[in-house]
């Protein structure tokens, strides 16, 4: 597919959200690389200077500190890996601040876990601080909270942070910076025939099996994390960009609309910020599982969520919480705020609105979800 006919949607990209893997800013020894830290600043720093609001989603926090704490591989244990994080972060920091200063540039550093934006008014406390920073000229630098999250409120890697944090902001563009040149029909390392892909425009079953599911020795990623971040991205109507940061400019090079790396083309809408909130920073209570003209509705005809189509209850929620919905398969592919308990729509299930009165006494809405209130995942 013909990646100039996208342009625009990197060229007209204002407020940037750029995340930077570990495997891009240290050695194979796990040892931050100085060099392509320096490098990585000044990309950042001219695309601020040119007019652009930037935000950088960093890790290596963990990697540092193994280094420094004698690891020579990443351990598999949270305290470990939170000791780690809590010696990294401050010589990452202090790297980040010492080479940005150098060019006369301002940053801000924030630490993230999944818990500041599941809460709805965190999650705006934490996009106004960001948005704040912005207008003050100031470069946010973010990772993940590492030294005090636990697995229940982990992100899982900083690929899903720097989505969310895309979504958080309402940026225009995000870009991966990775060690590999984008993604390819199989892994190249592996596969001499793998061929690079230009543009992805829809990820479906074919381009996850692709991805994989492997890592580097220091990071927690891997090209499959990279997938799940462009479905977020994505579902918020961001573009998302996954290029080698060893590539000679990288940055000011895909500014240039160098068609470097892959490009994952958004939905056409973006929505809501609360809706961005509902289908990917808040805390689900449970879920529905809904038949297949149901899940056609909600995905193809923007329609809401309707008892009829609804199969199956699981949790115990409360009206107004946040919900997964499921196919048959059980895969999800939208979350939205539910107007009936668990016990409610365990009883109205299948049902037609008509019938809500004489099953339940009452009758609060026709819908279960409101579109409105719902947000389709991919």
């Amino acid at each position: 597919m013909n990646r100039e006919n996208y342009n625009d949607l990197i060229a007209k990209a204002g407020k940037v959200v750029v995340k930077v893997g570990t495997s891009s800013i240290t050695h194979e020894t796990g040892k931050l690389n100085i060099e392509m830290i320096e490098k990585i600043c000044r990309q950042l720093v001219n695309l601020h200077f040119s007019g652009k609001e930037v935000i950088l989603v960093t890790s290596g926090a963990v990697g540092a500190g193994l280094s420094k704490l004698g690891y020579t591989s990443r351990p598999k244990s949270i305290p470990e890996k939170q000791a780690a994080a809590a010696v990294g972060q401050g010589i990452l920091m202090h790297i980040y601040e010492k080479t940005f200063s150098e060019y006369g540039q301002i940053v801000a550093q924030l630490l993230l876990t999944k818990d500041d934006l599941k809460n709805r008014k965190r999650f705006l406390n934490s996009r106004n601080t960001l948005l704040t920073l912005l207008n003050k000229n100031v470069i946010p630098i973010i990772n993940e909270n590492d030294t005090v999250v636990v697995e229940e409120i982990k992100f899982g890697d900083n690929d899903t942070l720097a989505a969310l944090v895309a979504g958080l902001v309402n940026a225009d563009l995000l870009i991966l910076l990775t060690d590999i040149d984008g993604f390819y029909t199989a892994d190249p390392r592996s596969n001499p025939e793998a061929s690079l892909i230009s543009v992805v425009e829809q990820i479906d079953d074919k381009v996850i099996t692709q991805a994989g599911k492997t890592g580097s020795t220091f990071a927690s990623g891997g090209m499959f994390t990279k997938i799940e971040a462009a479905k977020i991205s994505g579902s918020a109507g961001i573009p998302m960009i996954i290029a080698n940061s060893k590539t000679e400019n990288v940055l000011n090079r895909i500014f240039a609309l160098e068609p470097l790396g892959t490009l994952f083309l958004p939905r056409k809408q973006s929505p809501h910020t609360r809706k961005k909130w509902i289908g990917f920073g808040s805390e689900i209570e449970g879920s529905i599982t809904v038949d297949e003209g149901c899940k056609k509705a909600l995905i193809y005809n923007g329609k809401s969520l309707l008892a009829k189509g609804v199969l199956d209850v699981q949790g115990d929620f409360g009206s107004g919480s946040v919900i997964s919905i499921v196919d048959n398969n059980g895969e999800e592919f939208a979350r939205g705020i539910i107007g009936y308990t668990a016990e409610e729509m365990k009883m109205i299930k299948g049902c037609h609105s008509d019938d809500f009165i004489e099953i339940l006494g009452y009758k609060d809405t026709d819908v279960v979800i409101h579109r409105d209130n719902l947000l389709i995942r991919y």
